[in-house]
Formats: structure tokens, C-alpha cells, sequence
């Protein structure tokens, strides 16, 4: 019998799968076939974004699988050199047109774009149209911080669904996570287990942290599942990227325990309030423009 992921309810009613497979720095061999693999498992979500370069991958995967279209949830990002009323419009074409999809389960603008953030005003309502028009099924965000979602829910008309934002034991974001439940909003982790802390040359990687191998120890399982089972018990959505078949497995092989209250306890005071990714103030038009092709 085929393992499924529990559900997440967004704030307009659209439910979220709560583990995805996510497909950032995927090369496009690989993503074909870890997509199919992670649909053949369980995997209901995929998560992909234009500045990726694998979303027409991403839609083969989807076709290689076999699978109804309708019974997968497909989330993508539009990047800053596409941000603008009429440019995140067609941005939404590219996207759709590379995953070969009519429509959309969750668009998100990828950064925040503080130094042009009318120009991020002008992308979030060109998703808000879309979303009205049945294109897109919910809309929301990705690394937007308090400041941010504070101007963006000033201007907007529609709550973002989700913020897709940095989240594992050694950064947890916390004060961001209180503004998401005020509003509303579903927090989704990238870089759900760490991955940022083994890659960027960081003096501790979340996979060694004797505290999650105890935990793993007493459940039989291993340490990125407990740090995914953290997330579940918290109520976030997480987006774990790999392209092995064996660890696209083990990631998804989450549902059949449960951490104690210590034991999440003890996971919460691991945070060191140390980002892995990017400044989301530093991403700027002049630094990280790229164009991102027609479908």
C-alpha cells in the first residue's frame, strides 16, 4: 500500500500535502527521475521554481509517473527578473507552459525584493489576478521577513497562503513563525533538515547534532526523519530535497512515530538564530538578475 502525507489546510481552504519533494540546484537529469521516484513512493507535492531551470523536468516527472495531474499539488516561484504586474503574468505562462500544466496549485514570489519592493506590490497583484482568474489555486510567498509581510498585507487584498522560508533545528526563525500565525499564513520550510548547514562550510551540520542522533536512537529512526517529524508536529509543510531514490524514501517514512514533548522541547533549543541562506535584503536585481527562458 502506497504511503501517503497528511494534509495541511491553507486559509482559503486549498489543502497542502505536508511532506513535498523539493528540486533546488536538481540537475535536469536528475529531477526527471526523482520526481518519478518520489511520486511512485508516496509524494503528493512537488515543489520547483522558474530560477531552478528544472520545471519542464519537473513536468516530465509528473508525466513519467503516470499519475492524475489532479492528484499532485505542483508549487513553483516567479524570480525577481520577472516581478512586475504584466512580467509575473507572463512569468505564470513560462511556469506553466515548462510543467505543462494549464493551472497551478501554489504560486509564490521567490524573494522580497526590498530595493524594488514596488515592483514586488505590482508581481503579488498580477498573483492575485491570476488567482482570481482559477489560475493559480493559492498564492503566497517565499523568504518575505516580518517587515516585508508587513508592507506586502498592507497593500494586498488577498493573505499570502504560505511563506516558504528557511526552517531546521540551528535556525527556526520563531518571531517570523508567531507573524505567519497571526495572519494566517502556513509556514513551509526549505532546507527542512539542514542540508544549508552540510553544503556552506558551517562548523556544525544538523545530521552530526547529538541530540537529534539520541532521538533518532530511541525511535529506530534516522536524524533527518526526526527533524521532518519535528516540522510535522509543529504544523509546517517541509520540502526535503534529494535526488536518491533510497533518501527520497527514508523522507518520506515519517508517519508511523511520534516525538514526546521533550523530545520536541529539546529539538526547539537547538536554534542558534544563525541563517544558512542568503540575506533576503541582499537579493537585488543588480546581484542576482537572470533571465529565465520562454517555455
Amino acid at each position: 500500500m502506497t504511503i501517503t502525507s497528511p494534509r495541511l489546510t491553507l486559509n482559503n481552504g486549498v489543502q497542502i500535502p505536508a511532506i513535498g519533494l523539493g528540486v533546488f540546484q536538481s540537475s535536469p537529469d536528475e529531477t526527471v527521475t526523482a520526481v518519478e521516484h518520489a511520486i511512485g513512493h508516496g509524494y503528493r507535492l512537488i515543489d520547483t521554481a522558474a530560477s531552478y531551470f528544472n520545471e519542464r523536468q519537473v513536468g516530465e516527472g509528473l508525466r513519467r509517473s503516470g499519475i492524475s495531474r489532479d492528484d499532485v499539488f505542483i508549487e513553483t516561484k516567479v524570480w525577481i527578473s520577472d516581478y512586475g504586474y504584466d512580467a509575473t503574468l507572463h512569468a505564470f505562462n513560462k511556469s506553466a507552459g515548462k510543467l505543462g500544466v494549464e493551472r497551478l496549485d501554489l504560486l509564490l514570489l521567490h524573494q522580497p525584493l526590498p530595493s524594488r519592493f514596488d515592483l514586488t506590490l505590482d508581481a503579488y497583484r498580477a498573483l492575485e489576478k491570476l488567482l482570481g482568474d482559477g489560475n493559480v489555486r493559492a498564492i503566497g510567498v517565499s523568504n518575505f521577513m516580518p517587515e516585508h509581510l508587513q508592507h506586502l498585507l498592507a497593500a494586498a487584498t488577498v493573505v499570502p497562503a504560505v511563506n516558504q522560508i528557511e526552517v531546521h533545528p540551528y535556525f527556526q526563525q520563531t518571531a517570523l513563525q508567531r507573524v505567519h500565525e497571526e495572519h494566517g499564513i502556513l509556514t513551509q520550510a526549505w532546507s527542512p533538515i539542514g542540508g544549508i548547514t552540510s553544503y556552506r562550510g558551517g562548523e556544525k551540520r544538523t545530521f552530526d547534532e547529538p541530540t537529534l542522533l539520541e532521538i533518532a536512537r530511541l525511535h529506530g529512526k534516522s536524524a533527518a526523519q526526526v527533524m521532518l517529524r519535528w516540522h510535522l508536529q509543529e504544523g509546517r509543510s517541509a520540502i526535503p530535497k534529494s535526488t536518491k531514490a533510497a533518501r527520497i524514501a527514508e523522507n518520506f517514512d515519517v508517519f508511523d512515530f511520534e516525538l514526546s514533548s521533550d523530545a520536541i522541547s529539546a529539538i526547539d533549543a537547538l536554534d542558534t538564530g544563525v541563517r544558512g541562506g542568503p540575506d533576503p535584503d541582499k537579493i537585488t536585481l543588480e546581484t542576482f538578475k537572470k533571465e529565465v527562458p520562454e517555455a
